[in-house]
């Protein structure tokens, strides 16, 4: 039988949060094919996840391989137990969530088995239907995949974190050999924070161009804390070295869609908007009334950010107090 296989990550022997709505994402295509759902946690030592992906969301069936190859992630490595658990377990469709790590390795995989990909899928159709974004979120394409094994992304912000049912197996999966074809991990740079991650965040507070200057982005970053948020940033602010890359909310950075996003100095270049106008209610500071971030925006302030900041902060401290 046909089954629709979902990669995870972990951290810590845990799920990533992020990898949830790619399970749903996967249950509506499980469920539309009318074929059982499984799961795949991949790693050194994979056995506390997939213990935790037991919970079930929905699956009949945790599949484990454990290589060291495997930690810490190369698209080569993953790639290649990827292949080998699709035909171990007899997958016909096989994604996740489009993460930095599975945009990486799943095309990899979907080459070595001559099968299509539809990436940053935004809603399921049917089995073999999937919506997605094209022109920088312009528009939208529904793509309909042909092939007996078929792999896709899913945007995480489109889809509702899959909620744990009834417990499911864990099964090992043996005999797997990965290269990482000389590629070699020399050092790992993390960027150290006390603030939820940028794409799990329910506050995003964003500032751009306008704020001219790296330090500028401290009040930006007093608002981020008063609302126990994540701060974020355009590419122009980037770009520019006010902070750092790992920021950058948009079309070539992350994609994200809180209850609140609080857009400071940023114009609304269709890039950015691609990355944040998921978001449930968007707020926009910039001095320029015609900027086209207010077209996008729930609530919206013509000022300069130097004047309604610091103002901003007092209220949200008063309120708090």
């Amino acid at each position: 039988m046909s089954k629709v296989l979902v990669v995870l990550e972990t951290a810590g022997g845990k799920l990533r949060p992020h990898c949830l709505p790619g399970i749903a994402a996967a249950k509506q295509i499980a469920d539309a094919r009318g074929i059982p759902l499984h799961l795949l946690v991949l790693g050194a030592d994979a056995s506390a996840a997939a213990e935790i992906a037991a919970a079930g969301y929905g699956a009949a069936t945790v599949h484990t391989i454990q290589d060291p190859a495997l930690e810490p992630f190369t698209a080569e490595a993953w790639a290649d137990a990827i292949v080998h658990a699709t035909k171990t377990v007899g997958a016909s469709v096989i994604g996740g969530t489009a993460s930095s790590t599975l945009r990486d390795c799943l095309p990899r995989a979907a080459a070595v088995l001559d099968a299509p990909l539809c990436a940053e899928v935004v809603a399921v159709k049917s089995g073999d239907t999937f919506t997605r974004p094209i022109s920088a979120g312009r528009a939208l394409l529904d793509e309909k995949l042909s092939g007996e094994i078929v792999f896709f992304t899913a945007r995480g912000s489109e889809f509702e974190p899959a909620a744990a049912g009834a417990a499911a197996s864990v099964s090992a999966i043996d005999g797997v050999s990965v290269d990482t074809r000389g590629v070699e991990v020399v050092g790992i740079q993390k960027t150290q924070s006390s603030r939820p991650a940028l794409t799990e965040a329910d506050v995003v507070v964003s500032g751009g161009r306008g704020m001219r200057e790296g330090p500028n982005f401290k009040v930006l970053e007093d608002l981020t804390d008063l609302l126990g948020g994540a701060l974020g940033a355009s590419r122009a602010a980037t770009d520019a070295g006010m902070v750092p890359a790992d920021l950058q909310v948009g079309q070539t950075g992350k994609i994200v869609a809180p209850n609140l996003y609080i857009a400071v100095a940023i114009s609304g270049a269709i890039q950015h908007l691609a990355g944040m106008k998921g978001s449930k209610t968007i707020v926009a500071i910039n001095k320029d009334a015609e900027a086209p971030i207010f077209q996008v925006a729930d609530y919206g302030l013509v000022a300069k950010w130097e004047d309604a900041l610091p103002r901003f902060v007092e209220l949200v401290q008063a309120r708090k107090s």
